[in-house]
């Protein structure tokens, strides 16, 4: 039966075992297999693979353990609070600041389902479902896609398909959403969502904006890592990007990031449920429409500023940066001395000013605080 999020939506279960038979059969399988079941037989893991029926199988016996080595590999320490703010049977759409294509939202799974609960659908760009390969593995992991438009028709278009399916999948299908705070990650350090964001969910019942925002049962998170995902080549696009300047994507770029994100160190990685927007927040005092949306998103960041975890680097940074020591009761010299030997080694890999290059990769870890001092919970992670 013809659905109107066919083109969308996650795969159905009757739509699983195709594409399990695909990924089985696809010629990168040898490799993921040996990353993901480095002890196993790969014709093993295979019959394995082919033998799944459902979303929720492969989520348990191949993303579960996808995400294991990840935390093995290159995470020092996982931590993670504020479940205790949610309900087990309740449907809600996380919205998250954006610092990894993959990570954020993959282990944000990891620590739901470790911890009993049901994991969500997730967003995924139009500009990343792709080859087959990246759609079967995306769409058996729960993933829908948010077409990418830069025809203004086409984008308004594709806004209200996206908000009647977040609704539709939190009011009727009784699943939870993740969602980043804006499109593309983060590349300076500085988590803003997105105003435009806040008016999408809206548009698919934009008669009454509070009771529209509501229905979602909004809950911010908050992830901080202590080595920023990709932090060399988010300095070298805002590098090339400075001054107003248009940074292009060269091909491969984004799939270049994704496997940067997986395999860098990240030290110590936090995972924070916010506190859930209430009826009460969103009974908010505006003239327009565009003055809700806008209160609305710095409620959210708020939200994630609170509960940002603030590491040992982010205090380095901003130190260094400002030329102070202002935060030095936060970190050792050697742990100092750590920081800017991986600055320096991050750099080099980087043409241009070293200088520029320098204060642009301090920033990202310093925003961070800047961020914190501006509000009255300060320093309480």
């Amino acid at each position: 039966m013809q659905n109107k999020f066919d083109d969308i939506r996650p795969y159905y279960s009757s739509e699983i075992p195709p594409a399990m038979q695909r990924i089985a059969g696809s010629e990168y399988f040898e490799t993921l297999s040996q990353y993901i079941f480095p002890n196993e037989n790969v014709e093993d893991v295979r019959e394995r693979v082919r033998n799944i029926r459902t979303t929720d199988e492969f989520q348990q016996k191949i993303m579960y353990f996808v995400n294991r080595q990840i935390i093995a590999r290159s995470v020092s320490e996982l931590t993670y609070g504020g479940l205790n703010r949610l309900e087990r049977e309740k449907s809600y759409l996380f919205i998250s600041n954006h610092r990894d294509i993959m990570l954020d939202s993959s282990l944000f799974q990891y620590v739901l389902h470790t911890n009993g609960f049901r994991t969500t659908e997730i967003t995924f760009g139009s500009n990343l479902m792709h080859p087959q390969l990246v759609v079967d593995i995306g769409k058996a992991n729960k993933m829908f896609k948010v077409i990418r438009s830069s025809n203004i028709r086409s984008f308004l278009e594709n806004s209200m398909h996206l908000s009647e399916y977040i609704r539709y999948t939190i009011r009727e299908k009784g699943e939870s959403v993740w969602i980043a705070q804006r499109n593309g990650r983060t590349k300076d350090g500085n988590d803003v969502t997105d105003q435009g964001i806040i008016k999408m969910f809206c548009m698919s019942k934009a008669t009454d904006l509070i009771l529209s925002m509501g229905e979602l049962n909004i809950v911010p998170v908050a992830v901080s890592y202590q080595i920023e995902s990709c932090d060399f080549l988010k300095t070298r696009e805002l590098y090339l990007s400075r001054d107003g300047r248009k940074y292009v994507k060269q091909p491969g770029e984004d799939l270049q990031s994704i496997l940067t994100g997986i395999f860098q160190l990240k030290g110590a990685v936090n995972i924070r449920v916010c506190k859930p927007i209430t009826a009460g927040d969103l009974d908010i005092d505006y003239k327009f429409p565009n003055e809700f949306y806008k209160k609305v998103a710095a409620l959210i960041d708020r939200r994630i500023y609170e509960n940002y975890k603030l590491y040992n680097n982010n205090f380095i940074a901003y130190d260094i940066r400002s030329g102070s020591t202002k935060y030095r009761d936060f970190y050792t010299p050697e742990e100092k001395e750590m920081f800017v030997e991986h600055c320096h080694t991050m750099i080099e890999q980087i043409d241009g000013d070293r200088e520029t290059l320098r204060y642009i990769f301090l920033g990202i870890y310093a925003t961070p605080i800047e961020n914190a001092e501006k509000n009255p919970i300060f320093f309480n992670n």
